[in-house]
């Protein structure tokens, strides 16, 4: 099976190359600039076409989220049209196509966990230029399966678990916002997700394998509990750790306003796939493990006295 992800630098591109790396059956490949350039979305059909996979992952996209109040324009031209014309390349090619969304489609003012079938309503930019996205890829082509996920973390690149673990080494206390709810969800589950769906929909083209599903770390947290968590595994393993204060949504005021629930219900993907992640509290062990050890990604060292 032949696997092409867009993005190379991405959280869940360089988790997926990881874990495919250790699968001889995936044949993996990754495209990014110069080659190929959502906001050139000509480049997208020289490019899967070319490589002729069997499963395209739709991984690249604009993601900063507070930007994207500021260039609108420039963050519907990626995750929107973009998003589309990898989705119409993938069809050309006789590919499926996984997409990756955000738990941003939804306003946060339900109070319990999100299912697929809930009114989506964003309340940022980057939130409606997903939710355009993932409307063009279902557009483009019928063989889509829509991953709505949230909280990413991972040892690659800049994330939350990271970022709390280079606070750690400078400070012993840190303010978090405690009113914000979700399912931290590490890349690598998420990798692990793409690569069951990837080789069922190769195999098997029943339609209900088709459609939006939400792939989340299971349970939840705020983020002040998530980065609770975090210390705690740090602190066991000798590493980074501080004290966390709780703070309110309007203590730390953000240019894009966040939902307060992101939560999300992956009992779609349970039914369909008959997989869904771990609990997160033990991918995000296994994370900062990698982290504090000194890996590819390691945070700085303990601040001493």
């Amino acid at each position: 099976m032949r696997i092409l992800v867009t993005g190379r630098e991405g959280q869940v591109a360089r988790s997926l190359a990881q874990r495919a790396a250790a699968d001889p059956e995936v044949e993996f490949l990754a495209i990014g600039r110069p080659q190929f350039d959502l906001l050139q979305p000509e480049t997208a059909r020289t490019a899967i076409l070319a490589a002729r996979p069997d499963v395209v992952v739709s991984a690249a996209a604009h993601t900063a989220v507070d930007k994207a109040e500021d260039e609108p324009d420039e963050a519907f031209a990626i995750n929107a049209r973009g998003a589309g014309a990898v989705a119409a390349a993938a069809a050309e090619a006789g590919a499926a196509i996984i997409h990756l969304s955000t738990d941003y489609v939804f306003s946060g003012n339900k109070p319990d966990a999100y299912a697929e079938t809930d009114a989506t309503d964003p309340r940022n930019v980057y939130g409606r230029s997903k939710l355009e996205g993932e409307k063009v890829v279902a557009a483009a082509n019928p063989r889509h399966v829509i991953l709505r996920t949230a909280w990413v973390y991972s040892p690659f690149g800049k994330n939350f678990v990271k970022t709390m673990l280079a606070l750690a080494s400078q400070r012993d206390h840190v303010r978090v916002v405690g009113d914000q709810w979700g399912n931290p969800t590490a890349a690598a589950e998420i990798a692990e997700g793409i690569l069951r769906i990837a080789k069922t929909i190769v195999s098997d083209r029943r339609t209900e394998l088709y459609g939006v599903f939400h792939l989340a770390g299971q349970g939840d947290a705020s983020w002040a509990g998530f980065a609770r968590q975090v210390f705690n595994e740090s602190a066991r393993l000798g590493g980074p750790s501080a004290h966390v204060e709780d703070v309110t949504t309007a203590d730390y005021p953000t240019k894009a306003p966040r939902p307060r629930n992101s939560r999300l219900s992956c009992g779609r993907l349970l039914d369909i796939y008959g997989w869904r992640p771990p609990a997160w509290q033990e991918s995000c062990r296994t994370v900062v493990k990698q982290l504090v050890d000194g890996g590819e990604s390691a945070v700085p060292a303990h601040r001493q006295g």
